[in-house]
Formats: C-alpha cells, structure tokens, sequence
C-alpha cells in the first residue's frame, strides 16, 4: 500500500450541508495521554448500524472494512505485530444508543472509534470524539456537516457536496444553466433543493425546485411541469412507495426525450426499482462493483465473494476505514495527535484509485462515477459512462 503525503489547496467558497451528548473530556483515553505501551493491543469500537432502517448499509460497511484490514495488513490482522481488539457495536439508527456506546468504550479506554451510516448519529459521535479527545473516522454518513467540524473526526466516505457535484457534470459548466430539482416536499426533498442551490447555484446554475406532496399518487401533472420549465438539467431527489409510479409517468410524458434526468444510483437492492425508466436515467454514483478497476478493488471484490457478500454502494467505506485505521496506528505514536496527524493530507491507493485526507479539514477527495444501467439477461446492473476527477467534485475548505 503506497503512502506518501500530499496538500492540497481549495478555494474557500461558500456551502451548505444537506441532513439527511456528552461527557466530561477524559484525558486519560485522549490526545493529552501519556504513551501507551507499544506492544500492547489496540481497542477499536467499530459503531455502525447491526439493525434499525439502514442495517443494509451497515452490512456492506462491515464487510468492506473486513476487506480492508484484510488487505492494509497483507493478511495479519495485526499492525507491526500489534493486536488489533475491534468490538462492533449496534447503534440501532439511533443517536442516542450511539452516544451511549461511545461513552462506555470511551470510558474504557478506547481511543478510536469508527463507523455509523446515520448522518444525525455522525454529528453525534464527531461531539463526544472532540469533548473527550478521541479519533472518530465516520462511516457512509453523508453530511457535509462531518467535514472540518472538528480536529478528531474524519470520514472514510463521500459527502453530499460530492453527490450534487457529480450531477452537475452531466451539464459541464453549470454557469447560466437551468436546473429543476423534483423532490418530494418533505424535509428529505427540501434539503435535496437546499443543497442543489447551494452547490450548483453557487457555481452559476439557476435553480427551481417542483416539490411534490408526499402522499401523490398521480405524477402526469408534474411531468408536465418539468416539461413546461425547460430545464437543462433534473435532479430527482425521491424516496418510498412511490417511485415506480413517479419514473413511469416521467417516462410516459416524453421528460427523458427532452432532457437529461439524475439521480443518486443507490445499493445493489435498488437497481431493479427504475421500471420502464431504467436505462433513460443518468445515475451520478459514489461506487457499485467495477467501477473502478483498481488492484485494491480486486482484492475487495475477491475477498467480499471468498465471504459469501458481493461489491455494493459502502463497500469502499469501510475498506478506507480499515486502511485509515492501520495509518493511525502505524505512524500515530500511541498518541490521538499523532494519529490525527499520520492521517491529515495522507494520500493513499483505495478502491477508487487514488484518495487524499485533505489536510484542512479531514474532506475525503476522491473520484466520483456516472452511471447508466443495462439489462444483464434478466437484470438491470449498473454500467460506468465516466469517471469524474476527484477535484472537479472536490468540496470548497470547510471553515
């Protein structure tokens, strides 16, 4: 695994995040400690999702991190000869559980956790890593909130200036383009619009928002109104029971013919969920399996197959964690500010090629996909159209 260090300068613009306590500092399990013996194991608490709505997520997680160790420790399990003692914790999806977790493994002597899928429960754990001087590299959660928020908290992840980024891409320069985002008009649908205006009309784009009542069930009317708006671009931000009928009618009413549709391609599970819309949508893509043709991606793949689970959506998070994990501990003197700064501007090959800890504020920058999908005999899977270069996406300096 190649290590080298590399900074990288982003011009500090401004942004929004899009969403989708504590206890006294204990100095004795944090950044002021005193040296611990180098030959001793290393307690890691692993707090993810074991259950509650996004325990899928939490699974390819999991194995992707098994993947991960397996492949930064050339099959050890250990760090120079040091015993790794992980412990997986079930957060449940709920903050709560998360914080109370963490205070325990805190408590008892823990200095790295990692994981989570849940956005709200990432905030959560990036507060209790700062008050009580812990390393916390986060999971899948996709809050831009995560990044920069403080100097103990890192992510193995994307986050959603990324996603919006990548959309844009479909257009090239967003500047004087016309982008309606058709949403559901809940708090998920609002804050998808919140985050296309902020990054997308932060780089030039006019955009509109057409929010749906979540309870609809007759889409035509909408589709029109896509139609009627001549936008250059939509992004469609949906979630629920409703979807097949909302592609169907965007189908229907001719809204691909006249303009480029995007979406997030989400988990393997979802790929058969598009309907008629299938192979008419443009999916911006954080990973699905192959998309990247990297050697570490083989061994992923490899591995993940050896343990009867398949390549998905997080796969590559928790692979990152698992190498950002062994970083820390290789180079990170038994210290949390030494493995702060064994990973600040740690550029390393991953799955997706080659990924950098941006020094300033702990930003993952990484490539991002787009995507089509393709009928595989009976199946839809996904198909790559384009890698997108880590810095076209790259968020602005949080700060």
């Amino acid at each position: 695994m190649r290590v080298t260090k590399k900074y990288l300068a982003t011009a500090v613009i401004a942004a929004a995040t899009i969403a989708l306590v504590g206890c006294a500092p204990n100095t004795a399990a944090g950044g002021d400690a005193e040296q611990t013996d180098s030959a001793a194991p290393v307690q890691i608490a692993m707090i993810t999702s074991q259950t509650g709505p996004l325990a899928a997520y939490g699974e390819a997680y999991t194995a992707g991190f098994e993947a991960g160790l397996d492949y930064a420790t050339d099959g050890t399990g250990t760090v120079d000869g040091r015993e790794l003692e992980i412990e997986w914790l079930d957060d449940q999806g709920n903050p709560d559980t998360a914080v109370s977790l963490a205070k325990d493994v805190i408590g008892q002597g823990t200095q790295i956790i990692a994981g989570t899928v849940v956005s709200g429960i990432a905030t959560a754990l990036a507060e209790q890593a700062a008050q009580n001087k812990v390393l916390y590299i986060s999971g899948p959660a996709a809050t831009d909130a995560i990044t920069g928020v403080n100097e103990y908290t890192f992510r193995s992840g994307r986050q959603t200036y990324q996603d919006v980024a990548t959309a844009g891409t479909f257009i090239g320069d967003p500047a004087g383009k016309k982008v309606v985002v058709f949403a559901q008009d809940t708090a998920f649908g609002q804050g998808n619009l919140a985050g296309v205006r902020a990054v997308l009309g932060g780089q030039g784009a006019n955009v509109e928002g057409v929010l749906v009542a979540e309870d609809a069930t007759e889409f035509t009317p909408f589709a029109q109104q896509l139609l009627t708006a001549s936008p250059d671009l939509v992004f469609v931000a949906w979630a629920g029971a409703s979807s097949s009928a909302m592609w169907s009618a965007l189908s229907q009413q001719g809204v691909f013919d006249a303009v480029p549709v995007v979406t997030g391609l989400g988990d393997v599970a979802t790929y058969g969920a598009y309907g008629e819309a299938s192979d008419k949508i443009s999916f911006l893509n954080h990973y699905f399996g192959g998309a990247a043709g990297t050697d570490a991606e083989k061994a992923m793949i490899e591995h993940l197959e050896a343990n009867g689970a398949q390549a998905d959506l997080f796969s590559p998070d928790g692979f990152v964690a698992a190498q950002m994990i062994v970083q820390a501990i290789r180079e990170g003197d038994d210290t949390v500010d030494g493995m702060i700064a064994a990973l600040e501007g740690w550029t390393f090959d991953s799955v997706k090629g080659e990924i950098t800890v941006r020094e300033e504020d702990h930003a993952m920058i990484q490539p991002m996909y787009q995507a089509t999908l393709v009928q595989d005999g009976g199946n839809w899977v996904p198909e790559l159209i384009e890698e997108v270069d880590a810095e076209t996406v790259a968020p602005p300096v949080a700060g």
